[in-house]
């Protein structure tokens, strides 16, 4: 009697587990993947926060921008373009290689500074691995 009542019960619960896997599947089907939602992230134009301090002579351009994780840093440089004062701008190129050791992938903001000697005033293009970005002040 008891081992009637033990195969019942598993035989009532394995029907259970069937069921629950043939009404989840459709759905597994609708969730979008990871890679996807990193393409649609990558195609929007970054947002830096950038802070120009200048003291004698010397412009310090500084701040930060999201990186996809923390394992990911910046690195950043500035150029002067132009040949004459009136058409001189300061280029602020950033630099994000993308990480390939393991990490964890949640969005995390990432600093940056460099120098450079310039008239005060300059305006100032910034680009995100060669991609323009947007600038805010902090």
């Amino acid at each position: 009697m008891k081992q009637m009542r033990l195969w019942a019960a598993a035989t009532v619960m394995a029907i259970v587990i069937i069921g629950v896997c043939i009404v989840s599947l459709p759905h597994t089907k609708n969730l979008s993947t990871p890679t996807a939602g990193r393409a649609e992230a990558s195609s929007t134009e970054p947002v830096v926060t950038l802070q120009d301090v200048y003291r004698k002579g010397v412009h310090t351009l500084s701040g930060t921008l999201q990186a996809p994780d923390a394992c990911t840093f910046a690195t950043a440089s500035a150029t002067l373009i132009g040949a004459t004062s009136s058409s001189q701008s300061i280029v602020l190129a950033i630099s994000m290689p993308a990480d390939v050791g393991v990490c964890l992938q949640l969005p995390q903001p990432t600093a940056f500074s460099t120098t450079l000697s310039a008239p005060q005033g300059l305006p100032i293009a910034v680009t995100v691995n060669g991609a323009t970005a947007s600038t805010s002040a902090p």
